[in-house]
């Protein structure tokens, strides 16, 4: 399982050391929520947040752009430090457009799905992303319970996907709810309020025990 804590719930002023904080505990991962107040109604981090916490860290950057023309930002939002870039499949046309362009940079590339999209849309593009995310609230906001309708979804998405590919939930994940998502099928956690409240290290190894 890779743990990729949300810096969407984290103390902005104290930011550089609750990312060495994740660091310590053992992730790998961070996750970059950018949002840009229309294709969901907040708005947040986008390449200059990005550029500078990279100075600071050797983590594995995992963006997810909620916003409504990604294609328009893929290459900002690598060159300004990203590893992987997830797009929203109800933001596109042609999603395989945006995989392509990820693709030729080098990253990773993952396409997301928000809980009332059928995971019919996304099916036919597992052999062309590295990572699909299913989204287990409604994109923008942070603190949202978690949707445990979408795990059929996440079911049907591990099998049909194989073992190692690699399913991402965002949204709603607890300390008590994780090992019902993992034996969905889920291997990507996205976990923002329950790592970033309290002791940063000691929430993250207990998400990861």
């Amino acid at each position: 399982m890779i743990l990729s804590p949300s810096i969407l719930a984290a103390d902005f002023g104290i930011l550089a050391e609750q990312i060495k904080q994740v660091e310590r505990a053992g992730a790998k991962w961070l996750h970059i929520d950018v949002m840009d107040g229309h294709f969901v109604k907040n708005i947040s981090f986008a390449m200059p947040v990005i550029k500078s916490i990279r100075k600071y860290t050797d983590l594995f950057f995992d963006v997810h752009l909620m916003i409504s023309s990604p294609l328009d930002y893929i290459d900002a939002i690598i060159d300004a430090g990203a590893d992987g870039v997830t797009f929203h499949i109800e933001a596109v046309d042609d999603p395989r457009v945006c995989v392509d362009r990820i693709r030729r940079r080098g990253r990773l590339a993952g396409i997301s799905f928000s809980p009332d999209t059928p995971v019919e849309a996304v099916l036919p593009y597992i052999n062309d992303v590295d990572m699909i995310l299913a989204m287990t609230v409604y994109p923008g906001l942070g603190g949202q319970k978690y949707m445990t309708r979408v795990n059929d979804k996440i079911k049907r998405l591990r099998a049909a996907a194989g073992e190692d590919f690699l399913i991402q939930v965002d949204g709603g994940v607890t300390k008590e709810n994780i090992d019902e998502i993992l034996e969905a099928g889920a291997n990507v956690i996205v976990a923002g309020t329950c790592v970033f409240t309290g002791d940063i290290e000691r929430n993250i190894k207990d998400l990861t025990r």
